[in-house]
């Protein structure tokens, strides 16, 4: 059994920071295509879209899970054991064992400092097909379908591999997701994210440190631009958050940028300590 040791303050500051965010927008915005302001060296790009035609001529490593058994085994691969877990547990040391036997040495995921993983759209529809097909997601006395358990069992299971993703410290993590506009009860404009279930959009803002909606915005001259909305309060009510404290409401749509500014100095206070007479 290890022992909990106190990490000081100089310790934590000295440590480098590593942004796990997620980036909403419309099909077509060019969510994709943000892995071109990534440096290619350094970067994986989780393929769950089999859409990369916007970056094929990018030089960058990618992988390409087809299955939701793929897609965790994964997230143990790279976040490493939660010490936490049973045996039988997904992401328990038993479970990063069998990957790492599997996949080979996770040292040779070190050459790679941001995943990009386009999209979590589509990980939440692999996860569905297979919740959709265990146990709790059928009636124990009929054994047909039952959407409750399955949608049960959906949210949990995203939950818990955006957690171990999250969890890894020594790496950037930058979800792709597309956004739908919609309208609620009283027929105003609202924009939702496109994943299965209501409980990982709910709890999705929870997990990582940005939010950002790449969404078109207009100059104050009236002309279209595409842009990066940070700010949770913002001109258009786009699904946004900015935990470092470092972004403006609206950001150039490079994420390589965005990822510097977050990681840079902290912001001198907005208000001066009152002085004292």
């Amino acid at each position: 059994m290890t022992s909990l040791a106190v990490i000081t303050a100089d310790q934590r500051l000295s440590q480098s920071r590593c942004v796990k965010g997620v980036i909403f927008g419309k099909s077509g915005i060019g969510k994709t295509s943000l892995l071109k302001t990534l440096p290619p060296d350094s970067t994986l790009f989780i393929d769950l879209e089999a859409g990369d035609l916007a970056v094929e001529d990018w030089p960058v490593d990618s992988l390409r899970p087809r299955t939701w058994d793929e897609c965790r085994n994964l997230a143990c691969f790279i976040g490493g054991p939660n010490p936490a877990l049973r045996p039988n547990q997904p992401y328990s040391q038993s479970h990063y064992t069998y990957v790492c036997q599997q996949y080979g040495d996770p040292a040779a995921l070190g050459k790679y400092s941001v995943l990009f993983i386009d999209s979590i759209t589509v990980a939440g529809r692999l996860c569905f097909q297979w919740c959709s097909g265990q146990p709790e997601a059928h009636s124990e006395k009929t054994g047909k379908p039952d959407l409750r358990g399955a949608y049960g069992l959906h949210g949990r299971e995203m939950i818990a591999w955006l957690t171990q993703l999250q969890h890894t410290r020594n790496k950037h993590v930058w979800f792709v997701g597309i956004l739908n506009e919609a309208t609620d009860d009283f027929n105003r404009k609202v924009f939702v994210p496109q994943i299965d279930g209501s409980k990982t959009g709910l709890e999705l803002p929870g997990i990582v440190d940005e939010v950002i909606t790449m969404a078109e915005i207009a100059t104050p001259q009236g002309q279209p631009v595409r842009a990066f909305v940070c700010h949770t309060v913002n001109n258009w009510g786009f699904p946004a958050k900015d935990r470092s404290g470092r972004l403006a409401m609206v950001e150039e749509p490079h994420l390589g940028r965005l990822m510097a500014k977050i990681t840079g100095p902290a912001p001198g206070p907005l208000l001066s300590p009152p002085s004292r007479s």
